[in-house]
């Protein structure tokens, strides 16, 4: 195995590892706001939009053909 292999796996896994613990975050501050239901939802959909937006242009780059995963 080559070692931009390695890396790009290591990146992989690491990049989910970090979105595991910005959901905990999350929930986290909600459970210890008592946010409730709807404010946990909100929670969620609200800052979970930058992690979501952060792999969709991941996605686009790469479907432009300038990404090199």
């Amino acid at each position: 195995m080559r070692l931009a292999e390695m890396e790009s796996i290591a990146l992989n896994i690491g990049l989910a590892m970090f979105a595991a613990f910005v959901f905990f975050i999350i929930y986290d501050l909600a459970k210890k706001s008592k946010a409730g239901k709807f404010g946990t939802a909100m929670l969620f959909v609200v800052l979970g939009m930058g992690l979501f937006a952060f792999v969709i242009k991941t996605v686009v780059v790469e479907l432009m053909g300038g990404g090199n995963i």
